[in-house]
């Protein structure tokens, strides 16, 4: 996964460590740094299914002022094993009330996804799954549905942490699956065509790859290269007179004073143009999107590696981090077709699963195919019955003296 925790783990952690992240502006009247109180970003979605509940309970801690203080002096190994869940006993009484409000409206919330779930797989006949619904519960105690405890506050963050980092994972495993179905596909329209016609649809092929290869350099995402190339091409300012204190506040596009992932990833448009381009055909805009994703992520660890107890990415962060890239000037950074996604064993591996899928698939058409052929026998063996009895009870009724 990287360095450090994943890119979506930062959302959660830095709401959590805001305090210790505030942003640093210029006083202009002495030129001295002054801490400016700015309330964290609010707007990212971590993607949870309990991402509401989450973002709620964060939202009512912060509001109180003893939990408030405890947090300026947690650190990521408190947080992560409970340390600071126990401050939630002298958490007011009103905020704790609230609390409770917002545990009993999650349960109830899950209730009723779980009842809709078994409504449907009962209606089409499937069993339900009952590890995978009380999953459905891990962040919260479900054995007490009425009040918000300290075990329910350390379930929310290591519930919470634990699907934070498997996020990026799964998300570069769709990713490699998608590019070896792509093969895939391509390796079986070559099977269908003559001898001539795959030897020229390989050499398109081949000329497509080398035409998408042939870009500018790439800048190592981050790097005062990269940025200034930003500076120079959008901003439209002079490469010299770069700064970076000027730079984060024209790119902090909602001033709130730090950079949430939107702003950062928008930071990379520059290096992918040069690499991508959406009317080219041997370009692909989801390798595009993955390019982007991954250039966020390695700025995300770096920053990570180097402030280890810092987890939003604000103008202080910033320039430490320019300061500690000052290696990369010259680093080209290597994009998805110089670095291979998957190896060949992989594409057979993945091949033969996608093989043994569609084997499941017809034994199973084939399957329901008898089983339609055998009720339509047993309903035209019911019509005969029924047809039989009608007749039966004519020839009853045709006997009867009148």
């Amino acid at each position: 996964m990287g360095k450090g925790l994943a890119s979506g783990g930062l959302v959660l952690l830095g709401l959590w460590l805001c305090v210790h992240s505030v942003p640093i502006s210029v006083e202009k009247s002495t030129g001295k740094p002054e801490v400016e109180e700015l309330e964290p970003p609010r707007s990212t979605d971590t993607g949870l299914h309990y991402d509401r509940y989450l973002r709620e309970v964060i939202e009512y801690l912060e509001k109180d002022p003893h939990f408030r203080e405890k947090l300026k002096n947690a650190d990521m190994d408190d947080i992560k094993q409970g340390k600071l869940s126990k401050e939630l006993n002298f958490v007011q009484h009103n905020f704790r009330s609230k609390l409770d409000e917002l545990k009993r409206e999650e349960i109830n919330r899950l209730r009723m996804l779980i009842k809709a779930k078994h409504d449907t797989e009962e209606h089409n006949g499937q069993a339900m799954d009952h590890q995978t619904l009380l999953k459905q519960f891990e962040h919260l105690n479900h054995m007490n549905p009425h009040t918000f405890e300290v075990d329910d506050l350390d379930r929310l963050i290591q519930s919470a942490t634990k699907d934070l980092e498997n996020f990026d994972k799964e998300r570069h495993d769709e990713f490699k699956k998608y590019e070896m179905l792509k093969e895939h596909e391509r390796r079986e329209r070559l099977k269908g065509m003559s001898e001539e016609d795959r030897k020229k649809a390989e050499q398109h092929y081949e000329e497509m790859k080398k035409k998408h290869a042939n870009h500018p350099k790439v800048n190592h995402p981050g790097s005062e290269d990269q940025l200034k190339e930003v500076w120079q091409e959008t901003d439209g300012l002079d490469p010299q007179d770069f700064d970076p204190k000027t730079f984060f506040k024209m790119h902090d596009s909602n001033g709130d004073g730090f950079f949430d992932e939107s702003e950062l990833e928008a930071l990379f448009t520059k290096e992918l143009e040069k690499v991508y381009n959406p009317d080219n055909e041997e370009d692909d805009m989801v390798e595009m999107e993955e390019e982007r994703l991954r250039m966020k992520e390695h700025v995300m660890n770096e920053v990570i590696l180097h402030r280890p107890h810092q987890y939003l990415f604000t103008l202080e962060i910033f320039s430490c981090f320019l300061h500690s890239l000052k290696t990369f000037l010259s680093v080209s950074l290597q994009t998805l077709d110089q670095n291979p996604i998957y190896t060949e064993e992989e594409l057979r591996d993945y091949e033969q699963h996608l093989a043994n899928e569609e084997s499941d698939i017809s034994k199973k058409s084939v399957e329901l195919q008898k089983q339609r052929e055998e009720l339509e026998r047993q309903q035209e063996e019911l019509n005969n019955q029924k047809l039989g009895l009608k007749q039966v009870k004519k020839i009853k009724r045709l006997k009867v003296p009148g």
